[in-house]
């Protein structure tokens, strides 16, 4: 597969003029989206400064959150060497520093939760995080309320923010247990989650339905099914959208090689193909928050880029959408 480090690194020279970016990461590692070797904790380099960051309210309690978040999915699935974990740390140092806090996990993506706990707890970040996590691969409610009490020991917390019933497992149980922890307090939203394009109609029935706090559904440039029904149904009823694979798994990057980011998404500050596709999930106006994965600093720094400055327009949405036809 054409990897989004391979597309970055070979045309970032190409489209140095559209932005900061491109010069920057140019700079430091020949190519935009490359790398550089993981820093020791004695010269780590500072966190990048951006923002600030956009921030949009969650309908059900007014509460608001920064529209870049993080997932965790492979990222975070790493083992316990300074070479795995040194670059995550600098991945968060970037995120929390430039405002961010929404931050995605399951307890079925490996480690990702322990890892996860780990390195907040470690840089004093826990009480920053806005967590997210789901039941997820459990039956029952007894399995459900387990699972959550051993996600609350691996993330080293006693409560999160959100609690989401993943790809709609065991749902009517499930939901019933996030819905119960929520009147204990360990849990201030509900949501159900799928990410494929196959499930959004059974996911807007039963959003229709059950009126959670929040949905999580994939949506990207190349993939907008989810604006025949499940979005205009989350706008219309208060529930909150956070968007996965906006990268389409990085499947986008190899359906732009070699093409320049149009020009008219200068005018949005977008000066990187991963800015413009994340903005673009972010310029529906049911959407709360975009959630991409990444273990690598640089990237960090560009998909928070994302979260500044203005939405798309139509005109240039309709410019991204050619572009990547």
């Amino acid at each position: 597969m054409y990897s989004r480090r391979k597309f970055l690194t070979t045309t970032a020279l190409a489209t140095a003029g559209l932005g900061l970016a491109a010069c920057r990461d140019a700079a430091q590692a020949g190519g935009n989206g490359v790398t550089p070797a993981a820093p020791s904790p004695a010269n780590a380099a500072a966190p990048v400064a951006l923002g600030p960051l956009n921030t949009r309210a969650i309908p059900s309690s007014g509460e608001r959150v920064p529209v870049i978040g993080m997932g965790t999915s492979g990222s975070f699935e790493v083992g316990q060497s300074a070479a795995e974990r040194d670059p995550l740390k600098e991945v968060l140092a970037r995120f929390f520093a430039a405002g961010a806090t929404l931050i995605d996990t399951a307890p079925t993506y490996s480690v990702a939760e322990d890892v996860m706990g780990a390195l907040l707890a470690e840089q004093g970040l826990t009480e920053k995080a806005w967590l997210a996590t789901k039941l997820s691969g459990v039956t029952g409610r007894d399995a459900g309320m387990a699972q959550f009490e051993d996600t609350l020991r691996r993330l080293k917390t006693d409560k999160v923010a959100l609690l989401q019933v993943h790809n709609l497992g065991d749902l009517k149980t499930q939901l019933a247990v996030a819905r119960e922890l929520k009147a204990q307090g360990k849990v201030k939203y509900v949501g159900v989650t799928h990410y494929v394009e196959r499930a959004q109609e059974e996911l807007a029935n039963i959003v229709q339905a059950e009126k959670p706090d929040f949905l999580q559904i994939n949506y990207s440039v190349a993939s907008r099914g989810a604006e025949k029904r499940v979005l205009p149904l989350a706008q219309e009823l208060g529930v909150a959208v956070l968007i996965n694979r906006a990268f389409e798994d990085g499947k986008l990057f190899a359906q732009v090689k070699d093409k320049p980011v149009p020009p008219a998404l200068a005018e949005a500050g977008v000066t990187s193909w991963a800015q413009a596709f994340l903005k673009f999930a972010l310029s529906h106006p049911a959407v709360t928050a975009v959630i991409p994965a990444t273990g690598k600093p640089d990237r960090q720094t560009d998909n928070l880029k994302a979260g500044t400055g203005p939405d798309l327009t139509a005109a240039q949405r309709d410019a991204l959408i050619a572009a990547v036809a």
